[in-house]
């Protein structure tokens, strides 16, 4: 039952309220396209209720603007909707301040931030769906805002998606991305495979019913049987690995195998290989062995007729549903009560992903047909980043920082000497103690003053060993060079050999210097051919003192010029 279906029926339906209430708080209101801005949020909520999103969701892509763009309050929403549909609204309206400026190593942890920031996954659905439907009148945009909001599409929310499982999501956002970020290359695609896009397609159609007539034979028999055409984005980044070789892309158009279960797909890859031989090394096993974010699939490239390479991908529907929209998708087998086996064997994550480790761990939840409703919605809380706070510089760089963190942590993070030379701090234009407690989402600006040092008085309050180090290490620095006298003169010793008119030669050579001596010391044994001159000058000019040295080594008879700072 589609969404207007459900307003007509019954309007006291939580959609129906919402649906609404977004006409009212929307109305009159365009969008830079030249739509009615309801249109926007309509649709955002089509996108959720494809996905199979609870009621609360759904309402919340209805009203998911409101706040942000509309008299609203977020208490009208509380009081008419509920406290879950206004968190839900809330989160999302935090996201929205969220700007990436393309600092790629950033982006991991921008990610991380708009997580936290979330609370929730399912304020993640709403975004990607409000992301979705931008990104189609992206073209009504200033051409700059275009570009920052296609990168910030590409890097961040189809990432996103991408680790959620929703291959398809994150292909699509990517697709709409590509245009905007890559102009010159989008127009050679568009002029140079929609007919090799035709031409295997027309293949791939033309050996289907070889392949449904052997596999019926074998007993059997799949759901469907169709071609999923690569898309441009990804298309692209291939060819480069290829040097723009469309003849070494075998997957332009793949033929994909529904099947009913598992011992299906592996007895279709079984015949197909049969039927044509596999090309080596082309085989991929992600059902036994699924990809980090959950893909799971067969594929496998064949020579078909005419000698030309085929991609397969086998799968079942459940593994099709999962692919395509990740852990969206679960709400279709628990609304249908589908029974599921978890799968095992997950593929090694690296550890800088380990909270994709733990979101397929929640999917491995969502799989226990058996499994509380409540014990499902509890699982979509992200509590992996509870001991972690993202905060912003204000260029737009995100710092991942321990929670608890302060604007001296923060500092440190930035570069040691900022650190160091810390006096204050803004966080969200608002004056801060150096002490303050950052929380995620904070902007927060440092304040400088030039060759200060820190106080002692930090150690006491900073929560991260890098900042801890550098004040412990700066402090102990002013303690030695406090300790340490200034020089205040040098002592010139002089090795000479004695002779008449020396003392007045050295005395002259010094005295041109402009240099005062204090005191001059003959240290000359008696009949010693060498006496070793000790004179104590008022200088401790480095520079200044190695000229000396050079005019004293040229008086007659100076064997060796040397000297020490007192």
């Amino acid at each position: 039952m589609t969404i207007k279906e459900v307003v007509k029926q019954n309007p006291q339906h939580m959609l129906a309220r919402a649906y609404h209430f977004a006409e009212r708080a929307h109305s009159g209101q365009k969008r830079k396209s030249g739509e009615p801005y309801f249109n926007h949020v309509l649709q955002t909520a089509e996108t959720l209720r494809q996905w199979h999103m609870d009621d609360a969701v759904v309402a919340a892509g209805f009203l998911h603007d409101t706040v942000e763009d509309t008299k609203t309050s977020l208490e009208e929403i509380k009081k008419s909707f509920g406290d879950e549909v206004a968190f839900l609204i809330d989160s999302v309206t935090k996201l929205g301040h969220i700007k990436y400026r393309g600092a790629e190593n950033k982006a991991e942890n921008l990610r991380k931030m708009i997580l936290a920031l979330s609370q929730d996954l399912r304020v993640i659905f709403i975004k990607l769906a409000d992301r979705l439907h931008n990104m189609h009148t992206l073209s009504a945009l200033p051409p700059a805002k275009q570009k920052r909001v296609a990168l910030e599409t590409d890097e961040i929310y189809a990432a996103l998606a991408y680790r959620l499982g929703m291959q398809s999501v994150s292909g699509e956002l990517k697709d709409l991305a590509f245009p905007y970020l890559h102009p010159q290359e989008n127009k050679w695609l568009l002029e140079n495979i929609k007919d090799l896009y035709e031409a295997r397609e027309e293949y791939l159609r033309k050996i289907k019913p070889t392949l449904e007539e052997a596999l019926k034979k074998r007993g059997i028999r799949p759901l469907t049987i169709d071609f999923r055409a690569k898309r441009h984005s990804s298309l692209y980044q291939k060819l480069l690995l290829h040097n723009m070789n469309m003849d070494r892309i075998y997957d332009l158009v793949a033929m994909r195998l529904i099947m009913k279960n598992v011992s299906d797909c592996y007895g279709a890859l079984g015949l197909i290989h049969q039927l044509y031989p596999p090309l080596p090394g082309r085989i991929k096993d992600y059902i036994a062995s699924p990809k980090p974010n959950g893909y799971r699939s067969l594929h496998t490239t064949v020579i078909g007729p005419e000698e030309k390479p085929v991609e397969i991908q086998i799968r079942t529907k459940e593994m099709h549903e999962e692919n395509e929209s990740g852990i969206a998708a679960h709400w279709i087998y628990q609304e249908h009560g589908s029974k599921r086996k978890s799968h095992k064997n997950l593929a090694r994550l690296s550890e800088e992903l380990k909270w994709v480790e733990q979101l397929r761990s929640w999917q491995d939840k969502f799989q226990n047909p058996e499994s509380d409703p409540a014990e499902l919605l509890q699982a979509m809380k992200i509590d992996f980043f509870k001991n972690r706070i993202f905060a912003i510089t204000p260029r737009g760089d995100v710092l991942d920082l321990p929670a608890g963190a302060t604007p001296v942590d923060f500092a440190y993070h930035i570069h040691s000497e900022v650190g160091n030379e810390c006096v204050g701090a803004k966080v969200n234009d608002q004056f801060v103690p150096l002490d303050h407690t950052l929380q995620s989402g904070d902007v927060v600006q440092v304040l400088t003053q030039k060759n200060k040092r820190p106080s002692e008085d930090w150690l006491a309050f900073v929560k991260t060993s890098i900042a801890r180090d550098h004040i412990r290490a700066t402090l102990k620095s002013k303690e030695r060079s406090l300790t340490r006298r200034t020089p205040t003169k040098t002592e010139l010793r002089i090795v000479v050999e004695d002779r008449v008119g020396l003392i007045k030669d050295i005395s002259s050579v010094i005295a041109h210097s402009h240099v005062n001596i204090l005191s001059l010391v003959t240290n000359a044994s008696q009949g010693s051919k060498f006496p070793i001159d000790k004179v104590l000058c008022e200088i401790v000019d480095q520079r200044k003192i190695e000229k000396l040295l050079l005019k004293l080594k040229q008086i007659k008879g100076v064997k060796e010029v040397s000297y020490r700072l007192l």
